[in-house]
């Protein structure tokens, strides 16, 4: 595998933007020579003070640790798992899981237009989830591959995190145009008549009238990212979810939406009392893309899950510890630091040495290895934080 540069995406205004316009400027090509100026005179005094480095050492962006070795590792595995028609996986699900793939891959710097295998591995994965067999005329993604609102939600915010970054200006039109059929299926759903406590909330299918915060959590993503894209998403619809998301918190609310304990979970649907790992990583992620960062739920949840760190046999750990690392890296502090370094530890304890992860529980072995690897590269790419939907 190539080595590759971890360029940060930026904001999506400025992805697509030539680096010509920018030297183009008097005032930019001004502090271009500059920095010229002070590096050349920066080496020259190094020369004078020390002993000069040896003639054939080249230049490194950054010195490489175990998780960017790991990343890398995790990275040549997904590109060898890409089928001639540009899906990447090694299990079921293909859209669903060719689009984990490509988060993975951009959550770690990777670009479609970079001129590496990494990049090419990209751009074909990408035209094979936007090729018209994957969708439905609706724009649902959930049929083709039986991954139902799941695999719905994963590909829209996939596709809401790419735009603006296709490799040609026809692939970033299709981006658009799919990422908005998709959000309006999501949109929809959640419309359907629910009763009061499922309200605001998806379930499974796009007509459900139920709801459930796992298959919720993916749907929220997706609206926050496409509302930051500027697509047509109603402030209400963040809203209503966001209430959902209240309801499923473990502990009693007050009339002011104080929680009865200061340390508590969100649970799988509302009305429950049993907080779990996974479904409180969840919630803890999706209150902050949502802009609820000083919540007391989200101080909660953060507070009970550093006193439960994953655990790599436990049911959904791959699937938690996703939602983990991403939020207690929004929550920042001792819970990010925490977070990140054990599940640096777990993780590179766990890798494979074809750069694979393969989870070791029930709930998930049978995903597959592509599956548990996109996971982990994700949990990895706090490090980085690349992708607009994870950046504070």
């Amino acid at each position: 595998m190539n080595s590759f540069n971890r360029v940060p995406i930026g904001p999506r205004s400025s992805r697509r933007r030539d680096v010509h316009t920018w030297f183009d400027a008097p005032s930019n090509v001004f502090i271009v020579v500059m920095l010229v100026i002070l590096c050349c005179s920066s080496a020259s005094a190094s020369a004078q003070e020390g002993p000069a480095a040896a003639p054939d050492s080249p230049p490194s962006v950054f010195q490489k640790d175990k998780t960017d070795i790991a990343v890398d590792k995790a990275i040549a595995y997904l590109v060898s798992k890409q089928r001639d028609d540009g899906a990447v996986l090694d299990k079921g699900t293909d859209t669903t899981m060719t689009a984990l793939s490509i988060m993975a891959m951009a959550s770690v710097g990777i670009q479609p237009g970079d001129p590496t295998p990494e990049g090419q591995t990209m751009q074909k994965a990408l035209s094979f989830v936007l090729s018209d067999g994957r969708v439905d005329d609706k724009g649902y993604f959930g049929s083709k591959d039986g991954s139902r609102m799941y695999g719905h939600g994963i590909i829209t915010l996939m596709l809401t995190e790419m735009l603006g970054m296709g490799g040609s200006e026809e692939q970033d039109q299709l981006i658009h145009d799919r990422c908005q059929k998709a959000i309006d299926v999501i949109l929809s759903s959640q419309k359907e008549q629910k009763p009061t406590h499922a309200r605001g909330g998806w379930r499974y299918n796009p007509n459900a009238r139920d709801a459930d915060l796992s298959v919720s959590v993916w749907q929220v993503m997706a609206l926050r990212s496409a509302k930051n894209d500027g697509l047509q998403v109603p402030a209400s619809a963040i809203r209503d979810a966001v209430e959902y998301l209240k309801r499923s918190y473990a502990s009693p609310l007050d009339r002011n939406g104080l929680p009865d304990k200061k340390a508590s979970g969100f649970c799988y649907e509302p009305r429950q009392n049993n907080p779990t790992f996974t479904m409180t990583a969840a919630g803890l992620l999706a209150m902050q893309v949502c802009g609820e960062y000083e919540s007391p739920l989200v101080a909660g949840a953060a507070d009970w899950l550093l006193a439960r760190p994953p655990k790599w046999k436990e049911r959904f750990c791959s699937y938690g510890t996703y939602y983990y690392a991403q939020g207690m890296y929004q929550r920042g502090g001792e819970h990010a630091k925490t977070a990140q370094q054990l599940v640096q530890e777990m993780l590179l304890a766990n890798q494979a040495a074809d750069g694979s992860w393969t989870a070791q529980n029930s709930s998930e072995r049978g995903h597959g290895a592509v599956y548990a690897t996109s996971m982990s590269v994700l949990s990895l790419s706090v490090k980085y934080h690349y992708l607009p939907i994870y950046q504070k």
